[in-house]
Formats: structure tokens, C-alpha cells, sequence
């Protein structure tokens, strides 16, 4: 019999436990609400009788004029989406955020749906008939991504494609590498030829690898902004990376890494690294034009992967990836990249929207639209 499930707000501390325990995502973390100041940020626990079983990170999104909000939780809410209470944390999530004025819901819970191991990848790239991992059969299926799926579209959840209007914020395909059990020569030895040469190279050319503080944070953003330019992205400021460490660092002391890799005295790489429980993601990264024959960001990932291994990390999450497989596509070069890790490409459940108020959350619609 399925028990009574209670939503309420709770304090910080009760709600980074239960995300810590379970290794929830760091976007579901209070410190994330507290650096996104457009948004208004709620923690919210679940609870079955005395027992918590669900918590997340709710930021509301005002739509100008109206007063009304778009509640979001990334990659969350973080609970047990295989026990018999998700579909009750559902609902009285859904009611809750519309009790607040929201006008829509947003979630993105972060449950795996399909998993493709590295060999299954590479044999992808390698097909010219193939274009998509969608139309390549999964080496594993999990029945929970399966479900949550099943029970959003029973609750009347949209499924937000990347060119849905106001586009889903975070990606629905990721690459990881799998570290439960595993050493440092397991995963050297699980990685490909020219992954491990360049791991030997960077160390041969004398790149240094080490640990920043947030001192630090300006020359990483001067790498970042060459590298934003390189890339064609737009960056972020400077002052949301050192927003970013001292939210996280209060958190926690070991919440969020810099990561610098230099050559000669010269800054090649930089990165930085996020660990919530046993899961550690890499987050943003950096690299000049000059000197890349040494293998700073081979260097800096390397080591960013050793130090979540001897953290008991289960996971090294590469973070985004598209689902393209197709040479000629302008994203598969990363794909290419992250496979000689010799992890594996994992699809989630997506982001889904709730319409708590049709009109509204089209006006919305098209407001984002306008913004671009």
C-alpha cells in the first residue's frame, strides 16, 4: 500500500543530506539557487509520515508584468524514481508549485533511459549509414527511465526536444565513465590508443597539473574567453565563475576544483570539477591555441578522473554530448572525443514541462522565442 506523501519547504541542511546521500545532482544542490539570483530558490523536502524520501531544488522564473512564475528543478526532483512513491511526488510537486503561482512546471529528473557502451559508439562513428544513437540499439535498457517516462506522460508532461521553444536547459544525452570498482590501470587500460599516448605524451613534455583557488579564476576565464571565441559559444562572465566557487566552497569545502594545467610556466588548460557524494562531474573547461601539441586538456582530464577515483567516486560525468553519430555533423568531434575515454553514452529521461496555465505558458512560449 502506497503511503501518504507530504511536500513542504525544509531547511538547507535537511535538503543537501538527502541530495548528498543520494548523490543527486549538483544542479538540485541549495548552493546552485543560491548563485542563480534571477530565479527565486525553494527547498523542498518530501516526506512519508516522518520519513523523507524526495527532496529538490525549486527556482521560480517571474513572466515580466504578470507576476507569475515558471517553477524549474534541473535534473530534479531527487528521490527513488523505482519506489512505488514517485508518482506521488509528482502530483504533489505539481500542486504544490501551482499553489505558489506558477504557471507551468519544469522537470528533468536525472534517470538514465538507455545506456551505449564505448564499442558500441565507435561502431556508430563508424557506420556511415548510421546518423543517430537513436537508431542504434542499446547495449542497456533501465526500466526506471522507462517508467518516470511513462508516469510523466500520464500526469500530462510535454517532452521538451532541444527546438522546443524556450529549449531544454540541460542535456537529455551525456557521456560517463564508469568508476564503481574500478582503479587507475582498469581505466587507463579501458581507455583507447590515442587517449592513453596523449596521457604519456603530457607527461613526457613536462605539463603540470594542479590545483587552483579562486585567486585563480582570472586566468582561467582569459583561457575560457579563447576558448569561447575558438568555439563560437557565448561565455559566461567572470564574475559568475567566482560567484560560482564561493557559493559551492560554502557549501562545502570539496564541492567544486579548479584545475590548471601548465607548460613552462605557460597556462594551457584549465577546467573546473564538481562532486556531489559519489558522483563527480566535469564542468567547464578551457585551452589556448598555443601549445596544444602538449596535451594540457588530456593532462588536466587525466587527472581530474584519477582524484575522483581515489574520492570513491562511482561516476566521471563527462557532462553533454549530442546524439549525433554522423561524421559530417558539426558535434561529432565530441562524441569522438569522450568515447576514448572508454566510458559510455547515457540518454536520460529529458526535461519535461507541466502547462499549469495553457495561455500563460504559451505567452511565455514566445517571450523566450523573442529573447533568443
Amino acid at each position: 500500500m502506497t503511503r501518504a506523501i507530504e511536500v513542504r519547504t525544509v531547511d538547507a541542511a535537511q535538503h543537501l543530506a538527502f541530495v548528498e546521500a543520494r548523490s543527486g545532482s549538483f544542479l538540485q544542490t541549495p548552493a546552485w539557487g543560491r548563485l542563480k539570483t534571477d530565479w527565486r530558490a525553494e527547498s523542498l523536502g518530501w516526506f512519508a509520515g516522518q520519513e523523507m524520501v524526495a527532496a529538490g531544488l525549486a527556482l521560480y522564473r517571474s513572466l515580466p508584468r504578470i507576476g507569475r512564475s515558471l517553477a524549474y528543478l534541473p535534473e530534479g526532483p531527487v528521490t527513488d524514481w523505482d519506489g512505488p512513491e514517485a508518482l506521488d511526488v509528482l502530483r504533489t510537486l505539481r500542486d504544490h508549485v501551482k499553489a505558489q503561482g506558477a504557471f507551468a512546471l519544469r522537470i528533468g529528473p536525472a534517470v538514465p533511459v538507455r545506456r551505449w557502451h564505448a564499442d558500441t559508439v565507435k561502431a556508430a562513428i563508424a557506420d556511415d549509414a548510421v546518423g543517430s544513437l537513436r537508431d542504434v540499439t542499446p547495449d542497456v535498457t533501465e526500466d526506471a527511465g522507462m517508467r518516470v517516462r511513462a508516469l510523466l506522460e500520464r500526469l500530462g508532461f510535454d517532452h521538451l526536444a532541444s527546438d522546443d521553444g524556450f529549449a531544454a536547459g540541460q542535456p537529455e544525452y551525456v557521456f560517463q565513465l564508469p568508476l564503481a570498482g574500478r582503479t587507475e590501470e582498469d581505466v587507463l587500460a579501458g581507455m583507447n590508443q590515442l587517449w592513453r599516448r596523449n596521457i604519456k605524451k603530457s607527461a613526457k613534455q613536462g605539463v603540470v597539473v594542479t590545483r587552483g583557488q579562486a585567486s585563480d579564476l582570472p586566468a582561467f576565464h582569459t583561457a575560457y574567453l579563447e576558448t569561447a571565441t575558438r568555439d563560437h559559444f557565448t561565455p559566461r562572465p567572470l564574475s559568475y565563475f567566482q560567484r560560482m566557487f564561493e557559493v559551492m566552497e560554502a557549501e562545502s569545502d570539496d564541492r567544486i576544483r579548479l584545475y590548471l594545467a601548465h607548460h613552462d610556466s605557460n597556462l594551457v588548460a584549465a577546467t573546473t570539477g564538481v562532486r556531489v557524494g559519489a558522483h563527480t562531474w566535469y564542468s567547464y573547461g578551457a585551452s589556448t591555441a598555443a601549445k596544444r601539441e602538449v596535451q594540457g586538456s588530456t593532462a588536466i582530464q587525466w587527472q581530474m578522473m584519477r582524484d575522483a577515483i581515489t574520492a570513491g567516486a562511482d561516476v566521471y560525468d563527462l557532462r553533454g554530448i549530442t546524439d549525433t553519430v554522423a561524421a559530417d555533423d558539426s558535434h561529432a568531434g565530441l562524441i569522438r572525443f569522450k568515447v576514448g575515454t572508454g566510458g559510455e553514452a547515457v540518454e536520460y529521461v529529458g526535461e519535461w514541462d507541466l502547462p499549469l496555465n495553457k495561455l500563460l505558458y504559451k505567452g511565455f512560449d514566445v517571450y523566450m522565442r523573442r529573447r533568443g
